[in-house]
């Protein structure tokens, strides 16, 4: 079957089939490989992307699902330039990664919460960041978005 997807401003058209979950239709399908795969069960976040502005986990969600929508990848977060975002920036200043593998996932969730919100409270930022870091790095994700939160 053929679906039509828009990311980061494309327009492609795949043949694949309407069940398969986005994240293997970005990595294995178009090559975007900066989604991550990590639970296959929609729990850790690490496969989030944009659907419509919203984050959503992609690695159960059917491509066929989202064809008609508007899909932001950790690919296409910076579609400016080769400058990191200040969202991405404030991810270096406060030394947020350690392994790196779930912060594309958490970007996407971050950039998400902050343009619905631009001045989360914890509670706020607890009930919309539900994403897994193994590295334990909560503190420094939270000294980030609260950088950028604007009163």
């Amino acid at each position: 079957m053929t679906i039509s997807l828009t990311i980061n401003g494309k327009s492609h058209e795949l043949d694949v089939e309407p069940d398969m979950p986005l994240l293997w239709v970005l990595r294995d399908e178009l090559g975007m490989t900066g989604t991550k795969f990590g639970c296959g069960v929609a729990a850790c976040g690490a496969c989030t992307v944009h659907v419509n502005g919203e984050a959503m986990r992609t690695c159960t969600l059917p491509v066929e699902a989202v064809a008609d929508a508007e899909i932001t990848t950790i690919e296409g977060l910076n579609s400016g330039g080769p400058d990191l975002t200040v969202l991405q920036q404030a991810w270096v200043d406060h030394q947020v990664p350690q392994c790196g593998y779930c912060q594309s996932g958490m970007l996407m969730a971050v950039s998400s919460l902050l343009s619905e919100n631009s001045n989360p409270s914890d509670d706020e930022i607890d009930a919309a960041i539900t994403n897994i870091c193994r590295c334990g790095t909560y503190p420094r994700i939270r000294a980030a978005i609260r950088s950028l939160a604007t009163a």
